[in-house]
């Protein structure tokens, strides 16, 4: 029995069949105005916004995903850096797509333990101890409220979105 891939299983959710884009995923990805719907439709919940980051060797070339109402979204080439580089990447990316599809009421939801918990004390504090810190905190001036929650590997749909595009 053959296991039906991430694509596969994630496509059906999709708005629009062309979300697998890399590069600038926000320009390549028109919701023609079903993310308004789809607010209405969802009022009182948070927006689950899923991000995951890596490079590869390590350090090395930085990539990142972010998987928001099931479409993914691919960054390429995010500049070098290590795995925490990638992962504030990763978390700055999901913070920017949110913005871009209009969500005001977020969950940001990633796998790595220590970004996750330097990012909540930043959102906490407002002290941004280095350069992706504050990245993060004037793009969550923008949304105030949203929220940052630690999963497991397994469960982070970026992540799994990430790993597909180097099979083993």
């Amino acid at each position: 029995m053959s296991v039906p891939s991430l694509k596969n299983l994630i496509a059906p959710l999709c708005p629009k069949p062309a979300i697998w884009a890399t590069g600038q995923a926000s320009q390549s990805v028109s919701f023609s105005g079903s993310s308004k719907r789809m607010e209405t439709r969802r009022s009182g919940h948070r927006t689950k916004v899923f991000f995951d980051g890596g490079c590869r060797p390590n350090p090395g070339t930085i990539e990142a995903a972010v998987v928001i109402r099931g479409a993914a979204y691919l960054f390429d080439d995010l500049g070098q850096g290590t795995n925490s580089d990638a992962e504030w990447l990763a978390l700055i990316c999901a913070l920017k797509q949110a913005l871009s599809l209009g969500l005001k009421d977020i969950v940001l939801i990633g796998d790595a333990r220590e970004i996750i918990d330097h990012a909540g004390e930043a959102l906490r504090t407002g002290h941004a101890p280095h350069a992706h810190a504050a990245t993060l905190l004037d793009l969550a001036k923008q949304v105030p409220g949203a929220r940052i929650r630690w999963i497991k590997r397994a469960q982070n749909l970026a992540g799994i979105a990430l790993a597909a595009r180097h099979p083993r």
